[in-house]
């Protein structure tokens, strides 16, 4: 099975026999590799029904549920990872659900949608429109994107919490990119934190 890219990173740098919370998991497939692969002992969070029946047919332990309301259910340090990957711009409080991440997990792994992206910051200056590209695929009207966070953003927002980066990873496509130009070339990033 390939992985997103985004994914691919974090299941390199997950801890073989880890304890594994994957908040927005999808259809589970980060979870079944970490479990092919790793010998991860992972849960699941996803909001979408189908989504979860789609793990769930894996094998997966996968409950429905909304990052927003329900990671506070969770008890401090149960996880050495919880990951948050392409949702943290889905939820409608990232402060409170990156603090929820880093108390119920020893670390995090948190990755989205750059919005500072080269061609996002063309479509709007050429075409005046929202962007439509491989990665934020939707119209402005039918995204659940409701927070346009840009990498600077979101390493400004860790530094004003107090969050420690453990590991960042910035990628164009497939192949990861300059972290100093990662704003502009990236279109998504992954980062490894702690408190």
């Amino acid at each position: 099975m390939t992985l997103r890219p985004d994914l691919a990173v974090i299941a390199a740098n997950v801890a073989p026999g880890s304890r594994v919370l994957d908040v927005g998991c999808g259809d589970g497939a980060l979870m079944a590799a970490l479990r092919d692969v790793r010998q991860v002992d992972a849960r699941g969070l996803e909001i979408d029904a189908g989504n979860v029946a789609a793990a769930v047919a894996r094998g997966l332990s996968v409950v429905q549920g909304d990052a927003d309301t329900d990671l506070a259910d969770y008890p401090n340090q149960s996880f050495d990872y919880a990951i948050l990957s392409q949702t943290l711009q889905t939820t409608r409080a990232p402060a409170a659900v990156l603090d929820h991440l880093l108390r119920i997990g020893r670390r995090a792994f948190v990755s989205f949608p750059n919005f500072a992206h080269w061609r996002v910051r063309a479509s709007l200056l050429v075409g005046g429109r929202m962007p439509v590209t491989r990665l934020l695929p939707e119209q402005w009207h039918d995204t659940p994107n409701i927070h346009h966070v840009t990498i600077e953003d979101f390493q400004a927002f860790l530094r004003e919490r107090g969050v420690t980066v453990e590991g960042a990873w910035f990628l164009s496509g497939d192949q990861q990119t300059s972290a100093r130009l990662a704003n502009l070339l990236a279109e998504h990033a992954v980062f490894a934190l702690r408190r």
